[in-house]
């Protein structure tokens, strides 16, 4: 039996944030496994409200909404292993992602928090800090 996970993206540029997607993993879904690997996706993208048509602008997201397809896109690569469920619905598996990201915030608008099986908060913090927690979590 895999190590079950759920990312949510939530947008928290409106007036009540809205959930965008909710990713389901249904293998390796612990913070040295998934984890590690949406901390690296999130460290190298950019958030911006806008594009020019320069395309040396580097990994972007136009938007929140941008960024959450990225995500799904960057897991995404073959039948199985990930699912999109309801965005609203219970997130009950071993691990919870919930990447919180306002587009008129650019960057410092991102911050990420991991919940455990029982929906108690073990980490939340910036991208920077929760690649740190992921090098040093499970030591």
């Amino acid at each position: 039996m895999g190590t079950r996970s759920n990312t949510v993206v939530i947008d928290t540029g409106n007036t009540k944030p809205v959930k965008l997607i909710n990713m389901y993993r249904q293998f390796d879904g612990y913070p040295s496994g998934h984890g590690k690997e949406l901390s690296d996706f999130l460290s190298k993208i950019r958030l911006v409200n806008g594009m020019s048509l320069n395309k040396s602008e580097g990994a972007i997201a136009n938007g929140v909404g941008c960024l959450a397809a990225q995500i799904v896109a960057h897991f995404k690569t073959e039948p199985g292993g990930i699912y999109l469920e309801n965005p609203t619905g219970k997130c009950d598996n071993d691990y919870t992602y919930i990447v919180r990201a306002n587009t008129f915030a650019s960057n410092e608008g991102i911050t990420v928090e991991v919940r455990d099986f029982r929906s108690k908060l073990i980490f939340h913090g910036s991208c920077e800090a929760f690649a740190n927690w992921i090098e040093t979590y499970g030591e």
